[in-house]
Parts: structure tokens; C-alpha cells; sequence
């Protein structure tokens, strides 16, 4: 699990045959899990001045490998203990987002991402949601698009700075989300007392 709380940005050192090297501060062990732009990856080498992660032809299939290059957002999976300042993540990409425009918003930098027809189902006001590995919270959902606010250090201590229109965006819809529709799904035709004690066990 993960909080979206970046720890770092990495610097891609290479990414090729399926492997990805990246220079970095954090040391992990080998296995370790680590979040590269939201994708849960398994650490596979260490090297003197960073580690290898290894994507399986899943997770190529579903997140922007365009963007494995130049540096990432990376976070060592959480610790029981830890404390969650974000939200629980489980860096399972499940739909890629389409950066559609940047305003300034005040103090902050709206961004507003489009998304596919059933990633839509997933948005809620007020939700939250995981954009490249980093834990948000949705402002405002629109008919195929949603607009986070990013605040001033958010922006600074994230690779968010150097996004351009078009970019494709690593999207985790919030886990409380998923489960809950798939219950809903699952039973079509549930009464409001059958809601409602679906609803306690989240």
C-alpha cells in the first residue's frame, strides 16, 4: 500500500527490455515494492547510486510508458505503523487520464484531465484520486473531465511544474470507489437497507 506521497523524483537512467534504472537517494532491498508514477514495481537490482525496477507486460499495457524518461515520482510502499497523510493507494493503475488544460487558479494551478466513459463512474466531488502517483483530491467532476486544484507546494515538489497539454496521466480511481461499485454491480435491485449496510462495512 502507499499514501501518494512522493518521496522523491528519480532520474531515469535508462528503460529498456523491460527494465527501468533509476538514479536515486532511497536505498531499498531487493524486492521491495516501489511506486513509480502511481505503478507499483518490484525492485530487482541495486545499483551504487539507485535500483532497477522490472514492468510485466500488465503494467505496460496500462500506464503512460511515454513518460518513463528524464525523472519520476517514486514512493517506497508504506510500513505498518506509518503514518497516511494522502489516501491508501495500491498503485494499480486502472485508467490513463488526458491532460486537456493548465489555469491559474489564485494561489494555485488547475488541471484538468479527461478521462474514458468508465473511469468516469469512479469521480466523485470531493474524492480522492491518484494522478502519476500522487495522492489529490478531485474539485470539481465535469460531463468526461475532472479539475484538481494542485496547491503551491504540491506543484514545487512534483514533476507537475513540467506538464504539458496532451500528456497521459496514470490515473488510480480511490480504492472505497471500486469496491463499492462492484458491490452495487454485483447486486442490481438493492434496497436502501441493503445500501445501507454495505455502506458500514467501508
Amino acid at each position: 500500500m502507499f499514501n501518494g506521497l512522493i518521496r522523491e523524483l528519480a532520474e531515469v537512467k535508462s528503460y529498456q527490455n523491460n527494465i527501468l534504472s533509476l538514479k536515486a537517494h532511497y536505498r531499498p532491498n531487493l524486492g521491495d515494492s516501489i511506486a513509480v508514477n502511481g505503478a507499483c514495481l518490484s525492485v530487482v537490482k541495486i545499483s551504487s547510486n539507485g535500483f532497477d525496477v522490472e514492468l510485466s507486460k500488465e503494467s505496460r499495457t496500462h500506464i503512460a510508458t511515454e513518460n518513463l524518461k528524464h525523472k519520476v515520482h517514486i514512493e517506497p510502499a508504506l510500513r505498518f505503523g506509518d503514518r497516511i497523510d494522502g489516501h491508501l493507494m495500491q498503485g494499480h493503475i486502472d485508467i490513463l487520464g488526458k491532460l486537456e488544460k493548465i489555469q491559474k487558479n489564485e494561489n494555485g494551478v488547475d488541471f484538468f484531465i479527461s478521462l474514458p466513459k468508465q473511469g468516469m463512474k469512479f469521480m466523485a466531488d470531493k474524492g480522492s484520486i491518484g494522478i502519476d502517483g500522487v495522492s489529490l483530491t478531485i474539485n470539481e467532476v465535469l460531463k468526461d473531465s475532472i479539475r484538481l486544484t494542485i496547491i503551491p507546494i504540491t506543484f514545487k515538489e512534483t514533476l507537475f511544474q513540467s506538464y504539458e497539454i496532451g500528456r497521459r496521466i496514470n490515473i488510480e480511481s480511490d480504492l472505497l470507489s471500486r469496491y463499492v461499485y462492484a458491490a452495487l454491480e454485483h447486486k442490481k435491485g438493492l434496497s436502501w437497507e441493503e445500501v445501507e449496510k454495505i455502506s458500514y462495512l467501508y
